[in-house]
């Protein structure tokens, strides 16, 4: 009896000094650096809804404020300034700085790559966080899945792609490690920013573009300027956007405040796939009734860009053990998952194609 009422009194104390330890928690203020247009609500909004949850769990307590491009460091600039600790945290495109190293664009995309749900499976379930954390462990970064696009488009051009040969000397923004490949297909790749893309177009300082898809597409008026659409990305399978901490920054972090901003993370995950899924149907039929040209691309230029992406990733292979280490694991997990599809996804996304093709309702 004893026992129990020392039990209830220590229980009750607990309740009763709990509002008290939620009171004790540190007010805190982040500065989180965009390499996203603000007016993406998609992929800008990842990090936006990271501030929001963030801000609701801990009562405003632990306040993010998100910045735009330029407003504290370029697009491009944001993982020099979280290693630097400039910023406390940055949501970006790791593939953006595949020139520091390849091993950047792992946490990404890669050309002939996974597709969202299958790189969110190697991320959260397949140890690819893991291999990733001690890659960026020499950056003093932490990372943090945080968004995907899904398959990406392959791109606006001036003139339809009917040959490989097409492909030579065309002046082409791609954003990262795909460039290294269409580089070998005789592209002159031009890494910019999302925001700069438009105007690039406009002036004919590039022939073509890709960025993701057709709700950002039309979003930053790509459709105006360039009116052939081309499909599939070889290169964007998916593109996982992350988010990078500051190491020193993160461990500083109360316990429960690093619980709260990783969930918060993830939801951004979902909740940006979900979006993209939501707006890109109807976003492609307004592109196709305002007279754009939506058309594969030809085989030729699969077959060759295939053919130089895997000579590229064993050359990385050989060259770089951080590469080949994180490599070996994401490749593995692709074949499995590429075989599995075979049953799964991919079976029913064919049938599905053939019934509505042959004019079946549902």
């Amino acid at each position: 009896m004893k026992r129990r009422t020392a039990l209830q009194a220590a229980t009750l104390g607990a309740a009763l000094t709990a509002p008290a330890i939620v009171r004790a928690q540190p007010q805190i203020k982040w500065r989180l650096a965009s390499s996203w247009p603000k007016n993406l609500d998609t992929i800008y909004g990842g990090a936006e809804v990271v501030a929001k949850r963030v801000a609701a769990a801990t009562d405003g307590k632990f306040d993010i404020r998100v910045a735009g491009p330029g407003e504290l460091v370029p697009a491009l600039g944001v993982a020099d300034a979280v290693q630097q600790g400039t910023v406390e945290c940055a949501h970006t495109a790791s593939v953006f700085f595949f020139g520091k190293d390849p091993t950047f664009a792992l946490d990404g995309q890669i050309p002939f790559g996974m597709t969202s749900r299958q790189m969110t499976g190697w991320m959260y379930d397949g140890g690819g966080l893991q291999l990733l954390r001690d890659f960026y462990r020499e950056y003093n970064i932490v990372n943090f899945a945080c968004g995907n696009t899904g398959t990406q488009m392959g791109g606006w051009f001036r003139k339809e792609v009917k040959t490989l040969a097409d492909m030579k000397g065309l002046k082409f923004r791609i954003g990262g490690f795909g460039g290294l490949v269409l580089k070998r297909l005789g592209v002159v790749p031009q890494n910019l920013p999302g925001g700069e893309i438009y105007t690039a177009l406009e002036r004919g300082t590039i022939d073509g573009a890709e960025f993701i898809g057709p709700y950002d597409d039309e979003k930053l008026g790509l459709n105006k300027i360039a009116k052939v659409y081309h499909y599939p990305s070889y290169w964007d399978p998916c593109g996982q956007i992350t988010m990078y901490v500051n190491a020193k920054a993160w461990e500083s972090l109360p316990k429960d405040y690093q619980q709260i901003f990783e969930m918060a993370c993830s939801d951004a995950h979902v909740d940006m796939q979900a979006k993209y899924d939501t707006r890109n149907p109807a976003a492609l039929r307004r592109l196709v009734g305002g007279g754009v040209k939506v058309t594969p691309f030809p085989r030729e230029v699969g077959v060759a860009a295939w053919k130089e992406t895997n000579d590229l990733f064993a050359e990385l292979s050989q060259q770089n053990p951080k590469w080949k280490k994180i490599y070996d694991s994401f490749a593995k997990y692709r074949d499995d998952q590429i075989l599995w599809s075979r049953f799964s996804e991919g079976a029913y996304d064919s049938m599905m194609l053939s019934m509505k093709a042959a004019g079946g309702k549902g």
